[in-house]
């Protein structure tokens, strides 16, 4: 099965630059979940399944109230909480965009995406 949280959107402040995590700024997170197709058709209650309100709450709580140079290093660190506590994802994609970049140009975002597997 895929679980997926799409758009999350939280304040932070992450950059390399000072003034990024001096100021702050909005970022995007997209996160699909995968679970064990053998074990899916049994889901019967929200403990057989990944409570996808509490994989919000972590996610919340990293973006908002950490800071991190890097995107990548962010990432990361959302992926080893989320394997780390939901034992039933066996893998998982987390996507972070950063709409206000600064860079002299013009374009929408940037954005990391990592891939993540169990084992």
């Amino acid at each position: 099965m895929r679980i997926r949280l799409n758009e999350m959107v939280f304040y932070g402040y992450h950059g390399v630059h000072a003034e990024e995590r001096k100021l702050g700024q909005r970022f995007i997170v997209s996160i699909t979940l995968y679970t064990d197709n053998d074990l899916d058709k049994d889901i019967r209650n929200l403990e057989d399944t990944v409570d996808y309100t509490k994989v919000y709450d972590e996610v919340k709580e990293i973006m908002e109230t950490n800071q991190f140079q890097l995107l990548e290093s962010c990432a990361n660190t959302v992926a080893d909480k989320l394997m780390a506590d939901f034992p039933l994802v066996q893998r998982l994609k987390i996507c972070i965009q950063k709409p206000s970049v600064p860079i002299q140009g013009s374009l929408k975002s940037v954005e990391v995406e990592l891939r993540r597997k169990r084992g």
